[in-house]
């Protein structure tokens, strides 16, 4: 929804969802029944700026990351749905569209929240960040971008449950696009008397897709990004794709350090997750390519006897 050149105005955002959900229109001319998940990062961001920034100039009590997190999720949710209405239009294919806002159950006792690392919101200077720490309580880390400047950081915990599945999968078995779990859900626990209670962290996206496409029993998982494949080697003149892989061997790759941490091995670990619990299929590749079966990366519980291992 977001690029690298852009301002991030409306338009661009409608214009980028637009493209990108031309690309799925062939899968619902095959009878496919969809899942729509998304990000957050860029959205959730400004959203915490405005609250920093309302806070300072208006005395506005700020939100916390929970509420931050499903203000993201109705935003974006409602302009994939208006995109989605748009698209299908065009297309003269009829099917009701409906965004979820989704909550998503972490483990309180999770160790990632002894070490939280998801960096968020604006940058800050070290003596911002340290009267921050003492007013707020929030925990900082240098700026991965901007030497000598301060992030905050926050836990990202495993999903555990998707609280609304059982609904989500109904709908969707009945034939209705549904989008949820934009920006990997907002992260809450049950306590001891099962009341739903929040926590600030942040979940990762595709983990949490993939949970999610796991407990509605869905057939096939798919993460679009912006390469057709993934590689081996990735940048280096040695780099090959990796076309068609079975668990055993992306395991392998991943556990050798073959996928960045900072890029693929999420996605990888996502995949992994979805074949490991019972799904057909994982695959990677750039959206405008997916009606293309040549490109992608499959990822299978085991080879198929026509293709070839990597």
């Amino acid at each position: 929804m977001l690029r690298d050149n852009e301002a991030g105005t409306i338009e661009e955002q409608e214009q980028n969802t637009t493209a990108t959900l031309e690309n799925l229109v062939h899968l619902i001319r095959k009878g496919y029944n969809l899942v729509i998940t998304h990000g957050n990062g860029p959205q959730v961001g400004n959203i915490l700026m405005r609250n920093d920034a309302g806070e300072a100039m208006y005395n506005i009590a700020p939100m916390p990351l929970d509420v931050c997190v499903a203000d993201s999720q109705g935003g974006i949710g409602y302009m994939i749905e208006r995109m989605m209405r748009n698209v299908l239009n065009q297309h003269k294919i009829g099917k009701n569209i409906i965004s979820v806002i989704s909550m998503v159950t972490v483990d309180p006792n999770d160790h990632a929240f002894q070490n939280p690392t998801k960096r968020i919101g604006k940058i800050y200077s070290k003596r911002e960040a340290n009267q921050l720490a003492k007013l707020k309580g929030w925990q900082f880390k240098p700026s991965s971008k901007h030497q000598g400047s301060f992030q905050r950081v926050v836990p990202s915990p495993a999903p555990i449950d998707i609280l609304n599945k059982d609904i989500i999968e109904r709908m969707v078995r009945e034939g209705n696009i549904v989008i949820t779990a934009g920006g990997g859900g907002i992260p809450v626990y049950l306590d001891s008397d099962n009341n739903v209670r929040t926590t600030d962290a942040v979940i990762d996206k595709d983990m949490s897709s993939a949970l999610l496409a796991s407990t509605i029993h869905a057939d096939e998982f798919y993460i679009l990004t912006d390469v057709p494949y993934i590689f081996k080697d990735f940048g280096l003149q040695t780099q090959r794709k990796l076309e068609f892989l079975n668990y055993k061997d992306t395991l392998k790759h991943l556990n050798n350090g073959t996928f960045g941490e900072g890029s693929m091995a999420p996605k990888i670990r996502a995949c992994l997750s979805f074949i490991e619990n019972g799904g057909q299929k994982s695959v990677i590749t750039e959206a405008t390519k997916l009606s293309d079966k040549s490109y992608g990366s499959k990822i299978t519980l085991n080879y198929d006897n026509k293709k070839t291992k990597s």
